[in-house]
């Protein structure tokens, strides 16, 4: 099963004028992402013809800085209603702005079917560890909590943007290595591994911490492996039925013999030795820039039956807790 970890299925009507400026710049296929965001059908005609069994439809909140209210969590539940075998509602709550996240994040899951959570530090102007010592966000540390109750896995933007108001100094991930202590039954993913700026931040927190994965949308495959000439130890793609990949090793047991289990389901998982894979971030319709198209490998290395799927975005494991 080819699933796509990171593919921004928003409420476009939304963005802001200097947001929608930036995205629609250069882009000849607009029309194409307009209809697909507009029309659930649409989009799984698209997914059919990429190779694509399932995706995650990543949204979140950011009023001030792209346009995206909390209504996309009434969006995007209600774009996956009836699919959700396919598709996977990533949902949003503001943590700046929301007086209650924690009670914001319950609400979304409850009434809108919300099975992930996506933050922004970047377009939402905070840090992922602002509840600690007299921090600004003390609800914080109960909106991960709150996550953590729910096994709602929580995806955390790393490294740059470019959208108008963006402020990149919260983008640094480092921060997120005291969310990993703090909650360490909280799954974590760490979207675009901190590119251009912080990759090898990403993947020390990658191999540090069991409860901290990584995605590589948004990098396209040729620069992999400048940017993580390691990953082959520790790459591994998704074949799980859950909304994010089991851990998975030889034998189904961790490094120290337990059996571990999915966060997103909760059935025991193991990790295979795989390959790495990436592809576009971004709204369906155009590959990583400078590449022939993104490629994703499904499979152990001796699985003969390896399948290739194309604009799909690769979920990356740790592999032992050593730096």
């Amino acid at each position: 099963m080819v699933t796509d970890a990171h593919i921004h299925v928003q409420p476009w009507r939304q963005l802001s004028p200097g947001a929608l400026a930036r995205m629609a710049s250069g882009r000849r296929d607009l029309d194409l992402i307009r209809r697909v965001l507009d029309d659930p059908a649409e989009f799984l005609r698209f997914l059919d013809q990429q190779g694509i069994e399932r995706a995650v439809l990543v949204n979140y909140v950011s009023p001030d800085v792209i346009g995206f209210t909390d209504e996309v969590n009434d969006f995007v539940g209600g774009f996956c209603r009836g699919h959700e075998d396919r598709l996977v509602a990533m949902g949003g709550v503001h943590p700046r702005l929301d007086p209650d996240p924690a009670g914001s994040l319950r609400h979304i899951v409850e009434t809108h079917g919300i099975r992930a959570l996506k933050l922004h530090p970047p377009h939402q102007h905070f840090q992922v560890n602002a509840y600690r010592d007299g921090g600004r966000l003390p609800g914080l540390a109960a909106l991960y909590a709150r996550a953590q109750e729910l096994r709602i896995p929580v995806m955390i933007h790393t490294g740059t943007s470019i959208f108008p108001g963006a402020r990149n100094i919260f983008g640094d991930p480092m921060a997120i290595d005291d969310v990993a202590v703090d909650f360490p039954d909280l799954t974590i993913v760490m979207a675009h591994g901190g590119r251009p700026l912080w990759m090898e931040t990403c993947f020390f927190l990658l191999r540090r911490h069991p409860n901290v994965f990584m995605d590589v949308s948004g990098i396209p495959p040729r620069l992999l492996p400048r940017y993580f000439p390691r990953l082959s130890e520790v790459a591994a793609t998704s074949r799980s039925s859950a909304p994010f990949p089991s851990r998975r090793r030889s034998g189904g047991r961790c490094s120290k013999g337990r059996r571990k289990e999915c966060s997103g389901c909760g059935r025991p998982g193991r990790r295979d030795a795989g390959v790495q894979a990436s592809g576009a971030e971004g709204p369906p319709g155009r590959r990583s820039s400078g590449d022939s198209g993104p490629q994703v490998t499904v499979g152990s290395p001796g699985n003969s039956s390896m399948r290739r799927a194309r604009s799909a975005s690769a979920m990356v494991t740790n592999s032992t807790p050593t730096a």
